[in-house]
């Protein structure tokens, strides 16, 4: 059986992108009917649709979908996960690592859906900043937890290739609610992640 790929996109929006690409193409001075360049408007447009994909995801939902009544009330930790996003001032990605907590209050959801709401918000053009209160408000809003924890650790291109190009720097940012925000839980959950 021969090799067929198959991707979902709109094609009104994939047609949009790839005019709008083609023009900016132009506009630096390359030839877009260059053989390297035919495809690339459709190419970039298909990525900017996978890379924005989050606009069309519902958090709450996600973690709602596989939500269990437990009564515990100790902390859950999912950490080192991978996010790639793109940052809304230059639209270069950022990527590093999300480390989520939760402290229960009857109810827990799937381990994987802490991942995937770090991906709808990922998937959108952001900041790192708003990128870790909405990890933790939606955590907050579908679980009614006794405490939520976000951190974010990540490398910003916009920072490494263009203006202080500083190649080394790490931007951490923090949320805490709840219990996370008494030093002894939040100290807990530093020294986990650490």
């Amino acid at each position: 059986m021969a090799y067929k790929k198959s991707e979902l996109f709109d094609p009104e929006t994939t047609t949009a992108l790839a005019n709008t690409y083609k023009e900016v193409l132009s506009t630096l001075g390359e030839d877009p009917q260059r053989e390297g360049l035919l495809r690339t408007p459709e190419r970039m447009a298909k990525a900017m649709q996978y890379l924005t994909q989050g606009y069309s995801l519902d958090a709450e939902a996600i973690l709602n979908s596989a939500k269990f009544h437990e009564p515990i009330s100790e902390m859950i930790i999912v950490k080192d996960i991978e996010l790639y996003s793109m940052c809304e001032h230059h639209m270069l990605p950022f990527f590093g690592k999300a480390h989520v907590a939760y402290i229960p209050n009857g109810w827990i959801t799937g381990l994987s859906k802490i991942a995937r709401v770090v991906d709808v918000f990922a998937r959108r053009l952001q900041v790192q900043e708003r990128l870790t209160t909405e990890i933790l408000d939606a955590v907050k809003n579908a679980l009614q937890p006794l405490g939520v924890a976000v951190v974010i650790e990540a490398s910003h291109l916009c920072m490494m290739m263009r203006g202080v190009q500083k190649q080394n720097s790490i931007t951490t940012t923090s949320a805490f609610f709840g219990e996370f925000e008494k030093n002894e839980t939040r100290s807990e959950f530093i020294r986990l992640i650490s």
